[in-house]
């Protein structure tokens, strides 16, 4: 049934830069995570992958898709590459907010704010 659930989330990849970047459209839940997990294991390859998460159009996320950005996050580092995040509102900002996780994962307003160094 897993199936039904992912077709209310949409993704979609572009390179912008030096950055691979999934925006995501739709809620992030425990039912979602794992095809936003297969997204992101398609775009960190290569050495020192730099992935944004683009969730501007995500109205809600939950603590699921929290521990996936966090355990992506720690992945990236670890391989010398970055995640970031991108155009976070309402529900997912405080969410990342209340845990402390936007201090911890570069966020910024809008994919054009991404460093390009």
């Amino acid at each position: 049934m897993a199936e039904a659930d992912e077709m209310d989330l949409t993704f979609e990849d572009t390179a912008v830069g030096a950055w691979n970047v999934l925006s995501v459209a739709g809620e992030l839940d425990m039912h979602t995570s794992a095809a936003m997990q297969e997204r992101l294991d398609a775009l960190t390859v290569g050495d020192a992958p730099k992935v944004a998460v683009d969730l501007s159009d995500v109205p809600f996320m939950d603590s699921s898709s929290l521990g996936l950005l966090v355990s992506n996050f720690k992945r990236l580092r670890e391989r010398g590459g970055d995640l970031a995040i991108v155009g976070v509102a309402g529900s997912p900002q405080k969410v990342l907010s209340i845990t402390g996780i936007d201090h911890v994962i570069p966020m910024f307003d809008q994919v054009s704010d991404l460093p390009q160094s």
